[in-house]
């Protein structure tokens, strides 16, 4: 069978990896264009072994990035969450670790102008959440810093820190932060629905008896729970607007995600590290694409940071964190740190600001299927 080959480069950002095309070397026809995604990254095979995915919801991902035409932005970028095991293209959330993936594709590819800069912020306009992204970032030679001393947690090694912000981040698929209020039910078990970069279904692990401390293993290989957890997720999803119907949610698997959360725990991380309950704010785990996420998504860091400051949230019940600044989330392997900072009236957010580190893994070109 017949070949072609399409440009491509492979980005580590944050806690997430992807594949990046810019968008002129895609096909313009949108169902071509998925059968793009499908086949490069292996939608088809649950372990994507036909692919560059890995069989993990965090990366098993695609960017698409080409310069703007919005006023105050240097480039547009959609982003997409491919299915594995499954035929799914959807852009209906977006991804918060590969925004500083972003920044540095932007620099390397040369679609801003860095030349004798040793600093650089570019400001990202994301089709997702038409939402505007600044990306502050370190450049070397004209081209994006990897080696630095910041040390992310999800990540062994050190790396140039990238300072992710984004302004008014509420409401961007439902049109407000709280579209369902502070707190609704669901078979009789309470969830916040927030609206923030992505939308996210924030439930208190004690309601479903987990104390918020048990390994990912233990989550995973719960299935009634995992099952429990995507009722109310659909459910959600439908209550939103987002979808229509049940059985439109349950194929559109991205987004709404899920978050259990719980008061700050002492634990032992991933990693084997200690996490003591004064060092953190709130306690977390969060489920995507119906599997537990490894570390945390970056949109979900955002989100759950964002949401321990609205008032009366399941979030703001449990966490220690009620004022502006900086909130701690202690997930499976290790702590977060997000800026959060409230509106002048206190009852939104203003903005969220993440410190993420991200590295060109290879450029070159991917074969899919004529």
């Amino acid at each position: 069978m017949v070949q072609y080959a399409i440009p491509c480069s492979v980005y580590r950002g944050g806690t997430s990896r992807g594949l990046f095309f810019h968008e002129k070397d895609l096909p313009v026809n949108q169902q071509e264009k998925h059968r793009v995604f499908l086949e490069a990254i292996d939608a088809y095979n649950p372990s994507q072994i036909d692919g560059m995915g890995s069989g993990t919801s965090h990366t098993s991902k695609v960017v698409v990035i080409a310069p703007s035409y919005q006023e105050g932005a240097d480039v547009d970028y959609t982003f997409y969450q491919i299915g594995i095991g499954q035929e799914i293209v959807d852009d209906k959330g977006t991804c918060g670790n590969l925004m500083a993936a972003v920044g540095a594709f932007a620099i390397n590819e040369q679609l801003v102008d860095s030349s004798g800069n040793e600093g650089v912020t570019v400001r990202a306009f994301n089709t997702n959440i038409a939402k505007m992204i600044s990306i502050q970032m370190p450049v070397e030679n004209g081209a994006a810093k990897v080696q630095g001393t910041y040390q992310m947690p999800g990540t062994v090694r050190t790396g140039a820190k990238y300072s992710v912000h984004i302004l008014a981040p509420g409401g961007g698929k439902t049109g407000a932060t709280l579209p369902l209020g502070r707190v609704c039910k669901e078979n009789g078990r309470d969830y916040s629905f927030v609206d923030l970069v992505n939308p996210f279904v924030h439930l208190e692990a004690s309601a479903f008896h987990l104390d918020g401390t048990e390994s990912n293993d233990e989550i995973s290989g719960n299935g009634d729970l995992l099952a429990a957890l995507e009722t109310v997720r659909t459910e959600a999803a439908v209550a939103s607007g987002m979808e229509e119907t049940v059985e439109h949610a349950r194929k559109a698997p991205a987004v709404p995600k899920v978050t259990l959360v719980a008061p700050p725990q002492s634990y032992v991380s991933a990693s084997g590290v200690t996490i003591n309950e004064k060092e953190i704010d709130i306690t977390a785990k969060m489920i995507s694409v119906g599997k537990v996420h490894r570390t945390f998504a970056g949109s979900g860091l955002y989100n759950l940071a964002a949401s321990t400051l609205l008032s009366g949230t399941i979030p703001n019940r449990l966490a220690n964190a009620k004022q502006s600044g900086v909130v701690r989330i202690g997930h499976p392997d290790g702590i977060a740190e997000v800026m959060v900072t409230l509106s002048d009236e206190g009852d939104d957010i203003a903005s969220v600001g993440l410190d993420r580190t991200a590295r060109l893994i290879m450029k070159g070109e991917v074969y899919v299927r004529a």
